[in-house]
């Protein structure tokens, strides 16, 4: 009979044991990702769609905010928004999504922040706003705090320089 030193005796079965429970394990499937919103087009006629700058300060904020909204007529938009502060670099957001307009009520709903995937659960990235008052050359917003976004059109091409 073989004789094994203590602790081999005690060290042995354990990685025998190890071994025989790795082999029954399964590795846990990711959960599958989930789908992508589609965003609806506008209607054809739609003032909203295109690019709308928004300048204004706002309390508590040391700074001006400057806000474009680009909206397309597939129903995706960009939402950019910038801080600026005399003597500072820029600091910025960058989100992308759909957007619908239902009478008076515009919905942007964000998919990327700043290229990134959200969780589209997640209620702070769904923003409605009550149109206040909309032309072909400006908007005037009020969000859910009451803060009033007055906007004006600019070219298609137009971006906010950093």
């Amino acid at each position: 009979m073989l004789d094994f030193p203590l602790r081999q005796r005690v060290f042995l079965p354990g990685v025998i044991a190890a071994v025989v429970l790795t082999g029954c394990t399964t590795t846990p499937t990711p959960p599958a990702p989930k789908p992508t919103p589609t965003c609806k087009a506008a209607a054809a006629d739609d003032a909203l769609v295109g690019n709308w700058l928004s300048v204004r300060k706002q309390k508590g904020v040391a700074g001006e905010l400057r806000t474009l909204f680009t909206l397309h007529p597939d129903g995706t938009m960009a939402y950019t928004e910038q801080l600026k502060r005399s003597k500072h670099p820029s600091q910025g957001l960058a989100e992308a999504g759909c957007w619908q307009r239902d009478n008076q009520m515009l919905t942007l709903q964000t998919l990327k922040s700043n290229g990134e995937p959200v969780d589209t659960a997640d209620p702070i990235y769904t923003n409605r706003y009550t149109i206040v008052a909309s032309g072909r050359q400006s908007f005037s917003l009020r969000d859910a705090d009451g803060v009033l976004i007055k906007a004006k059109r600019m070219s298609p091409g137009y971006r906010l320089p950093f």
